[in-house]
């Protein structure tokens, strides 16, 4: 009996399925669940300051106005689900909002926000690729001193090294492939900001030729997920990724039973 395939894929789903068949099938297919993790909280709470942030007038995006805004993402992620699964103690939710802050005051090292002129903000987007429904939430789309449409991203983590930039610069070019066929205009560049300790822009032109690669490999990783849901074959890919899995004890590579997930996902109603 083959797999039931997914309603659409978003830009994570695309690389997560690229770094392991396996570990997509679990989240994605079988949508287990899996357990919060303190660097993507963190990320959830510093996008939703800058969110709040880029609703001001340019001349009120102050680090004193980022630190208020700062504050209410704190507050609101008190009562979500994620943060509290985290668990902190007193000391820990201290560290967590410490790194926030960390994380909020590298951004105005970067760029000035009140030079920006954003026309959407948390964009969610639903764009047709053949068959395929592509899905995604745009950090913020916007436009430049020229007139041009920019997409970026913000990012949490730690900048990647020269010779992976364009391998992460993938799903940005996805938002800016469905920018183009919602909007029927094509970004004229796109941009990953990276907050972590090594903070960093990385711009990127588009072209006709880029949006042509992304088409070209997004289709072939749908074709790959329903060769996949076809022939129940989801296999396990190992990397440094692992170390932060949710499935090790469905995952045959930890020495898990993956015919498991299938039964877990029924008892929890997911399947």
């Amino acid at each position: 009996m083959a797999f039931p395939l997914p309603a659409s894929l978003s830009p994570s789903r695309v690389s997560s399925f690229k770094s392991c068949p396996l570990a997509f099938r679990f989240s994605t297919i079988d949508r287990l669940p899996e357990a919060p993790s303190e660097p993507a909280v963190k990320g959830t709470t510093v996008h939703r300051a800058l969110e709040l942030l880029f609703m001001e007038p340019p001349a009120g995006r102050t680090r004193a106005r980022a630190a208020e805004t700062l504050a209410a993402a704190l507050e609101e992620m008190a009562a979500d689900p994620d943060y509290v699964g985290l668990g902190l103690d007193g000391a820990a939710a201290e560290r967590f909002a410490r790194d926030c802050t960390g994380m909020v005051d590298r951004y105005f090292d970067l760029e000035d926000p009140a030079a920006v002129h954003p026309i959407g903000l948390e964009l969610k987007l639903q764009a047709d690729l053949g068959t395929l429904k592509v899905r995604g939430v745009i950090d913020r789309l916007e436009l430049d001193a020229d007139g041009e449409l920019v997409v970026t991203d913000y990012k949490t983590g730690r900048a990647p090294r020269k010779e992976q930039e364009q391998e992460r610069m993938a799903g940005v070019h996805i938002y800016s492939m469905m920018v183009e066929k919602v909007f029927g205009r094509r970004p004229a560049r796109v941009q990953l900001i990276y907050l972590g300790r090594d903070p960093q822009v990385i711009s990127s032109p588009t072209s006709d030729r880029t949006v042509a690669g992304v088409e070209k490999k997004v289709g072939a990783v749908w074709a790959a997920v329903e060769r996949s849901c076809a022939t129940e074959d989801f296999r396990p890919r190992t990397s440094a990724l692992c170390n932060y899995c949710s499935f090790h004890e469905f995952c045959p590579e930890q020495g898990g039973d993956p015919s498991r997930a299938a039964e877990v996902a029924v008892a929890l109603g997911r399947a």
